[in-house]
């Protein structure tokens, strides 16, 4: 013991301790240096574990030096002799030196050849042997032009490839939603790709100049920060949309053979033959995206431009009928009809145009459904849509809400939970779920889910009604009319004030707000009949529910369609006249 003590004394005296943290400290820096170097020169991975071992290496030598040597105003200097600590001379001494070098070596060597080694194989192995699909989300590219009207550029890029991707058998793709979710937002790489559930990362930048464009990506181990594919071009801007349709095919290829060599590329890019009309696309597209009626106005207004230059674009055909189709569900209820077959024309342009278009079946299918009630066709058109692209976000999405209109909500459940692994972020996704989980009985999940969605979007108001469901459902009538004050919608309000005064024993407060929602039944407002029906079958008042049903029918309620799965009408389902 007192030779273990007296050799760490010494090796303090020669600043042997400080030589080392210093050392170590200096080692980390070279580290992170060499890294970006490494992959910026594309240099082989095989050179950053000579770095290490030639790092761990340098430890018994700092360790031999700093004994032997001393830094005294600036000058190097012999450490003064000491008695040799416990007889330790020669050989004996250079051993333990080395030793101790060896051992504060150690912990980095171990961690970077065996833990990290151990854990690369394996993501290596699952995508070889086919136990786990390959998985990349493309972020958003970068808009680095000084002009921050490109940024449809580079948002345009980055969907194309996306949408490229998709179609890629055997790889899977994260959805617009969950990957745009990052836009602008400075997080760690590694923290993007566990909350998204993927291997790799693809992400870029687009710089514009004048009449050129330069456009990078990079496609990133999510494991280890390693870019497994890099590429920069540099192009004119005579024709500004071929070129990103071109950017997205010479991606898609380079991504083909890095993650799945030999797999066969299925997907088409489809450009517009027009600059002009890509340029309309983009921007209807992206204002619909948006989901406002604002919005969905001024797609209609460019996407119609977008066609009139080129009547033969067929994805802007799809986009129309999409912007189309959701003013049809917030339109007066006079007005609904119309703009309903406006959109099923544009839908019907975009399969007569091409009729391999996956797009274009689930568009026209959730119209016939939504609007016209034509569930059978709408099924063929939407299992068309999936066998032309089964891991097509929207036609599972557009699947999942007709099967649950159709009272099949296991199969609709397990389609929706689908979508959630295709775009794990995206609010109406978890909202829909939420739905069907709520409609299948499953309150607690459903709370769960809807809580999700609030997590992603904290002002999303479109879960408080849904809770405020929940809160009725589980006999918490109290609790519902707090929750019901954040419901946006005057007549859900009205509807759901009464259920719950009338849970409460209020029968004037629940009959004051059912007058005021009957009320409301000439108004241009739709779902009014409906909404009364629910109210009256939630009280057990059998014959008026029917009645209200009946002109819910007359008038074409949109939300007749949840006839089937609503559970506010579960008093009337052993009702004969419930069918």
């Amino acid at each position: 013991m007192g030779q273990l003590v007296s050799l760490v004394v010494e090796l303090q005296r020669r600043r042997v301790f400080r030589a080392l943290v210093a050392y170590g400290i200096a080692a980390f820096a070279v580290l992170q240096i060499i890294e970006p170097i490494m992959h910026g020169l594309h240099w082989p991975d095989a050179v950053l574990s000579y770095v290490v071992a030639a790092l761990a290496v340098g430890f018994p030598v700092v360790v031999s030096l700093a004994w032997i040597f001393d830094v005294k105003t600036g000058r190097i200097e012999r450490t003064p002799a000491a008695a040799a600590p416990g007889g330790l001379r020669g050989a004996r001494l250079a051993l333990v030196l080395v030793g101790i070098g060896v051992l504060a070596a150690t912990p980095g060597t171990v961690w970077y050849f065996l833990v990290r080694g151990i854990a690369k194989p394996t993501t290596s192995s699952s995508q070889t042997t086919g136990k786990l699909m390959p998985s990349v989300a493309v972020l958003p590219f970068v808009n680095l032009s000084s002009d921050k009207e490109q940024e449809y550029f580079s948002d345009g890029i980055t969907e194309e490839i996306l949408n490229a991707l998709a179609q890629v058998d055997g790889l899977n793709v994260v959805g617009r939603t969950s990957s745009f979710y990052f836009k602008g937002k400075n997080e760690d790489l590694a923290s993007i790709a566990a909350k998204l559930h993927v291997s790799t990362l693809l992400e870029g930048s687009v710089r514009k100049s004048g009449d050129r464009v330069r456009i990078t990506a990079q496609l990133i181990n999510a494991a280890d920060g390693y870019h497994l594919w890099s590429k920069q071009y540099d192009r004119d801007l005579t024709d500004i949309f071929k070129v990103q349709a071109e950017l997205a095919t010479a991606v898609v290829e380079a991504l083909k053979v890095k993650l799945l060599p030999g797999a066969a590329l299925s997907s088409k890019v489809r450009p517009a033959r027009n600059p002009e009309t890509y340029r309309h696309f983009l921007l209807g597209r992206s204002l619909a995206l948006v989901g406002t009626e604002e919005g969905n106005r001024r797609a209609v207004t460019a996407l119609e431009k977008a066609v009139a230059l080129e009547p033969s674009y067929v994805p802007a055909w799809e986009w129309l009928a999409i912007a189309r189709g959701d003013i049809a569900l917030d339109a007066p209820r006079a007005q609904v009809q119309p703009q309903a077959r406006d959109a099923l024309d544009a839908a019907e342009r975009a399969i007569a145009l091409d009729p391999e278009y996956a797009g274009g079946y689930a568009v026209r299918g959730w119209i016939r459904s939504q609007f016209f009630w034509d569930w059978a066709r709408a099924q063929n058109d939407l299992e068309r849509a999936l066998a032309l692209s089964s891991r097509t976000e929207l036609a599972l999405q557009l699947y999942a809400t007709l099967v649950q209109k159709l009272g099949r909500l296991k199969e609709a459940l397990a389609t929706q939970r689908k979508v959630i692994e295709i775009d794990p972020l995206s609010v109406y996704a978890w909202m829909n779920l939420g739905g069907y989980l709520m409609q299948d009985g499953q309150l607690v999940a459903a709370r769960d889910a809807f809580g999700r969605s609030q997590e992603i979007s904290p002002d999303n108001v479109l879960a408080a009604k849904s809770l405020a469901a929940i809160e009725l459902l589980q006999g918490h009538a109290a609790k519902a009319l707090v929750a019901i004050e954040k419901v946006p919608g005057e007549v859900d309000r009205l509807m759901l004030v009464s259920i719950a005064q009338h849970e409460m024993g209020h029968a004037r407060e629940s009959r004051q707000a059912l007058d005021a929602l009957a009320a409301k039944e000439e108004g241009p407002q739709g779902n009014v009949a409906y909404r009364v029906a629910l109210v009256h079958a939630w009280r057990g008042e059998r014959d008026s529910a029917f009645e209200w049903l009946e002109r819910a029918y007359a008038r074409h309620d949109l939300e007749l369609r949840w006839l089937k799965i609503d559970p506010f009408l579960r008093n009337l389902r052993a009702d004969p006249r419930y069918t």
